[in-house]
C-alpha cells in the first residue's frame, strides 16, 4: 500500500465532520425555530387567536401548510427550518403585517424574527461547533 501522506485519513475526517454537523445541528435548528415562533406569537395581535394559532414551525423534509406566508406550501430543504404564518383558514397575515389603505399595519412576523434571531443563531453555531469537534 502506497503512503498517501495522510490524505486518506484527512478525507475520512472531513466526511465525518459533515455527517456529524448535519446530524448535530437539527435539534438546535428546531429549538431556535420554536423560539422565533414564540416571539412572533407574543407580538401577534389578539383579535380572536386564529392568527397566533396559524404560526407553524416546519422541519426539514416536511411540507409547509397550504396558503402560508411567506411562500405558500413547499417541502423544507435539508438543514433548514421554516417558520410560516397562515393556513387555509387564515389567509390574511400579509395584510396584518404590512397593512392596507383601510387598516394600519400591525407588524409581528419580522419584528419577532429580528428579536429572536440572534439567540437562535448562537445556539445553532454552538451545536454545529460541538458536533464537528466530537466527530470521529
Amino acid at each position: 500500500m502506497a503512503d498517501d501522506g495522510g490524505l486518506g485519513s484527512f478525507q475520512r475526517r472531513m466526511r465525518a465532520m459533515v455527517r456529524a454537523g448535519k446530524a448535530g445541528v437539527e435539534p438546535a435548528l428546531l429549538q431556535g425555530g420554536y423560539e422565533v415562533a414564540d416571539a412572533m406569537e407574543t407580538l401577534a395581535p389578539e383579535d380572536d387567536g386564529d392568527l397566533k394559532g396559524s404560526i407553524a414551525v416546519t422541519a426539514a423534509g416536511q411540507m409547509t401548510p397550504p396558503y402560508s406566508q411567506p411562500g405558500g406550501s413547499h417541502v423544507v430543504p435539508e438543514n433548514q427550518v421554516h417558520i410560516t404564518v397562515g393556513n387555509s383558514d387564515v389567509r390574511y397575515p400579509h395584510l396584518q403585517e404590512y397593512g392596507t389603505r383601510h387598516h394600519p399595519a400591525q407588524p409581528f412576523f419580522w419584528p419577532g424574527f429580528r428579536l429572536a434571531r440572534k439567540r437562535a443563531e448562537n445556539r445553532i453555531k454552538r451545536a454545529l461547533a460541538k458536533a464537528i469537534r466530537e466527530a470521529r
